[in-house]
């Protein structure tokens, strides 16, 4: 799978999340939920066609292509595990929610899938249903 920077991940993460609420995903959608000028959310999202990670559609829906949505579930199961971590052990929710939305970025698989399978051990606090972002 290609490597994308933060805010490419970011990106697809806010795409994935805004289309499970709609089946229509605008760029301005986008933009309006990171809070992002038009021109960048417009420069990222044709980054992330040419990657292969969405496609626009007729009348400028914004779906996820197979590779995307797989690595906007990826960043967004690491956003949910971590802050429900993180909420278990006694962190506020909205610090919980900052600290995952950065931590997701940067934590290597073979961590993230350690602290997952702790959690899981522990009683499965982490693995219940998404926290919203």
């Amino acid at each position: 799978m290609m490597v994308l920077q933060e805010s490419g991940e970011m990106y697809l993460e806010t795409i994935y999340v805004l289309s499970q609420k709609s089946d229509y995903v605008r760029s301005i959608d986008v933009g309006e939920e990171l809070n992002f000028s038009r021109p960048s959310v417009s420069r990222a999202i044709h980054i992330l066609e040419e990657g292969g990670f969405l496609t626009i559609e007729n009348g400028g829906a914004l779906r996820l292509t197979e590779l995307g949505r797989e690595y906007a579930e990826k960043i967004y199961e690491r956003h949910t595990i971590l802050t429900k971590c993180f909420v278990a052990l006694g962190v506020d929710q909205e610090i919980a929610v900052k600290d995952a939305c950065r931590i997701e970025h940067i934590i290597s698989d073979e961590c993230f899938a350690a602290l997952k399978q702790h959690f899981a051990e522990m009683g499965g606090k982490a693995n219940q249903p998404a926290v919203a972002q």
